[in-house]
This record gives structure tokens, sequence and C-alpha cells, in this order.
């Protein structure tokens, strides 16, 4: 089935004539939702390329048989039209031009459907916002009560679980959050649904506070692509802000939301390389933040309209490894409560996810897990070993990149990295802390590896660490090399060692 949803999402359904789809605007722009095995998945149905697809639906009875190259695969079911497709607004505005279907039970907006970068000429290439406006299927701003109205509606008759509010781009920016925050507020009143919002990473940070506080339950902030020259091309406006504040807006809103309620699309096939796929995949991911890998959706009308989706196979290798990077991280599509993550349908990734593994690390990622990671310490280093008298904290802790590692859920152990201010291309290791209950080759081993992992990618070029000699074969092992003679550190024998990153694996 993996390969089926990823081929048929790059080269589309040839299908008979009586099966329509979308044809423009945002999101899922050309195509149509079906369910394979219950799975719901949108593919292309009308671009061009889609003519040369081997994937083709032959009609039976009340349903079809998806065929390759004629040979018959799996059956398929067309995700229906939702009736409240039927309805009008009492003032006579078409449900369907204030909130679509997508996937099986996924209602999704664009609440305010202009992007002050289309007038300033530094639109997103492969967006469509305000070509839906143009060819008047929606309209230009909806209402926090026509929003409302149509959930509940939604709800009612259609099954609708979770809603989807986006929006463009305010004037100035940032302008729109507000707005978005009272549509939410308004849905989760006459609903009570999960509600996923997205937006780009404001300014003034505090906005994403007013988002949770006003019922959103996920957002999605979307950088598009860790290619920084792609980036700039395809969206410049995105690129100006800066990966930095990017990370600074994700951290905010995964305190805010909670790990895996927090996304970004990465979007594949816009020529970037793939590697950094992988690499923003894990960026992300260690953050708490659910990388929503998907091939581009060439949008008609848009700059990027006669552009073709990405090799399948190229998304089949992405996918293998992105899903890798998230059972790493305790990442899973399930634990998200709604929004694009939660829906599915635009990417294969949820057919690759494994389980979580048992033991994960990664980057702290609220003020409780800071916490913990003091209190093993304090546990270790001053009650255990006695190399502190009250506490082992010091200056290099505000910068430094504190991991830890989670036993089924719980923190059991910890280290930290940090760069030496003198040279930028080395980074020292240390505070490396396990508990008794689960101290063993394995837990430090999954904690040294992270933190050479990070220092890499980091740019680092040299990593060190001052061992306690009891602890020198456990390094040798996992590719560390003694430097010097063992010198005095904290008043116990220790030797400097130095990592081998070349036996960091590749994620791609």
């Amino acid at each position: 089935m993996q390969n089926i949803i990823v081929e048929i999402q790059s080269l589309g359904i040839r299908v008979p004539l009586i099966i329509r789809g979308r044809k423009g605007g945002a999101g899922p722009a050309e195509g149509r939702s079906f369910l394979l095995n219950g799975i719901a998945v949108n593919a292309p149905i009308h671009a061009p390329y889609v003519s040369d697809s081997p994937y083709s639906l032959q009609p039976l009875g009340d349903h079809f048989l998806l065929l390759k190259n004629g040979k018959e695969l799996v059956p398929v079911e067309v995700v229906p039209e939702p009736r409240f497709y039927q309805f009008f607004t009492e003032d006579g505005v078409c449900y369907k031009k204030i909130a679509l279907l997508h996937g099986k039970d996924c209602l999704a907006t664009t609440v305010i459907q202009s992007c002050s970068h289309w007038k300033a000429s530094r639109k997103c290439v492969f967006c469509g916002t305000e070509i839906s406006l143009k060819n008047n299927r929606t309209i230009a701003k909806k209402t926090p009560g026509q929003l409302a109205e149509v959930a509940t509606v939604a709800q009612r008759l259609d099954g609708i679980s979770h809603i989807v509010l986006t929006s463009g781009t305010g004037d100035p920016p940032g302008t729109e959050i507000p707005y978005l925050a009272r549509c939410a507020n308004a849905v989760k009143t006459a609903t009570g649904m999960p509600i996923h919002v997205q937006c780009a990473p404001p300014d003034d940070l505090a906005l994403l506070d007013d988002l949770k506080e006003a019922g959103a339950d996920t957002i999605g902030i979307h950088i598009e692509s860790f290619d920084q020259d792609t980036l700039a091309r395809m969206a410049p406006a995105k690129a100006a802000i800066g990966t930095e504040h990017y990370e600074k807006a994700w951290k905010r809103a995964v305190t805010l939301f909670g790990p895996a309620q927090v996304s970004s699309f990465l979007i594949v096939g816009m020529g970037e390389a793939p590697a950094s796929v992988a690499w923003g995949s894990e960026v992300l991911a260690d953050l708490g933040v659910y990388p929503f890998v998907v091939p581009l959706r060439p949008i008609p009308g848009s700059q990027m309209q006669d552009a073709l989706p990405p090799d399948p196979e190229i998304m089949k290798r992405i996918y293998t490894s992105v899903a890798k990077i998230l059972q790493r991280k305790g990442l899973s599509a399930k634990d998200c409560l709604a929004g694009c993550v939660r829906c599915g349908a635009c990417s294969a990734l949820h057919s690759y996810i494994q389980k979580s593994g048992k033991r994960v690390c990664h980057t702290t990622r609220n003020d409780r897990e800071m916490a913990e990671v003091y209190a093993i310490r304090n546990e270790i280093f001053v009650r255990e070993q006695g190399l502190f008298r009250d506490s082992d904290a010091d200056e290099h802790d505000e910068y430094a990149i504190h991991l830890i590692l989670k036993d089924d859920g719980e923190i059991v152990g910890t280290v930290r990295v940090f760069p030496d201010k003198a040279d930028s291309g080395h980074w020292i290791g240390s505070r490396l802390a396990v508990r008794k209950t689960s101290r063993d080759f394995r837990s430090g081993a999954l904690l040294v590896r992270e933190a050479m992992r990070r220092v890499k990618k980091k740019g680092c070029t040299v990593f060190t660490a001052h061992v306690q000699e009891k602890n020198v074969l456990f390094f040798k092992k996992i590719g560390w090399n003694p430097i010097g003679p063992p010198e005095d550190y904290f008043g116990h024998p220790h030797q400097l060692m130095q990592a081998d990153l070349s036996r960091v694996p590749e994620d791609f």
C-alpha cells in the first residue's frame, strides 16, 4: 500500500469523467480524495501529467477498482461530496465558498483569502491563495459567525471531526493572527471540535499565546524548505523571516501546544537537495515539531502550474528516512489532535511510520524537562559521586544544547553539548548522566551518539569531552579516542577524548 500511495500522489490517477475534483485554490488544490483500505489519500486527477499515469479507476458496482497498467490492485472509494455543500448562509453565501472537505473528515478554510506578499511581488510561487477568489470559488473574508455555522452543519451532517483555519499574510504581517483567534474561538464555542491554525511566525511571538487561549489545539508554522537557496527562490517572504526566528516560533509553540501538536510543511520537488528534507525533518522533530513532508502539487493558475511532482522513488527514500527520524524522536501522527498531520491525505508519510521506540533522545522541549535534567545531574554528580558540593550548574548551561533520554516516556538520562567560544568548529560534550535504574551500555550510547549527530549537524569538526577514567573503555567502543595523558578535572582523574564523527550515519 505504501508504494501505491506514493506513486498516485506523484503520478495521479486517470478517472472517469463522472469524477470531478478541485482545479484551483490553496491546499490540495488539484485533485480528489479517495479511500484505499479506509486510508484517505488525495491524488491529482486533472493535471496534464496525469494522462501519462499508469494508474486508472475502473467502475465496479457502487465503488471502483484501482488499476496499474490495466492490472487490478485494490478497491477504491471516492470520498463523496459532503451534504453541507448544498446549503447557504442567511446572507446567501454557499457553504462551499466558506469551507471545504479535506480528506475524509477534515473541514478546511482560508479565513482571509488574500496575502500582502502577493501585492508586494513576494508571494510563494507555488501558492494559489488568491486564485480561488479571482475565480469566484470563495469569498474574501469569512466571518467567525459564518465559520461557526458551516462547521456546526458539517459536523452534524457529514461527520466532520476537526477543522483547519489558515489565512494569507495580513498587511502588516501578523495582523491576521488576532482574526484567526476570533474565528477559532467562534468555531470552538459552537462545535467543541479540535482546531488547527496555520500562520507565519509573527514578529511578536506572544500572538501565538492568543491562538491557544482562543481554543486552537494545534498549529502549523510552515517553513516549506530547509534548502535556503530553494526557499529564497520559491518563498522569498518566508526566507526573509529567517530560520532563527522560525526556530524561536516553533519552540514557543511546542511549549504552548505540546510535542506533535506543532507541525511544519516540507514540500519536496521545488529544486531542493533531497538530503535537506531529512536534515530539516530532524531539526523539527527534535524540537517536537512534526515535519509534514508532502510532494509538490502544482496548482493551476500558479507560477508553478507547469511543474511536475517529484519522482515517486525520491519520495519513497525521503519518507523512509523521515519515518526513522520520527521514531527516534518519539513523534507520532496518531497523537496529533487536528489538522493536516491528523488528516494525512496529502502525504504518504503516515504509511511509513513505525511505532515509536521505547527509548528516544531529543532536546529538552519545555521547562519541566529542563528541571528534570538538573534533578538527574544533581542526583548523580552531587549526591552520588560528590563531584560538586551543592550544584553542578555553570555558565555553559545557558547556551548549551541539553539532550535527554526517555525510557517509555520517563526521562532517565541527559547530556549537554556546547560550542567552544574560541573555535566555532570545536564542540564540547559534558554532564553525561543516567539514573542507576537505567544505567546500561545502550542508554549511555544512545545519548552520546545523539550528541555526536547533533554537533555534526551544527558544523562541528572537532568534538571532545573530558571523561572519567572508568568510562574510557565505554567511549572507545562508540568511536572516541584518547588525547594525551589523564588529567585532574573537578578533583578527579579524567581523560580528554575526541569523537570520530565519520561514524555518524547520514539520514539520507
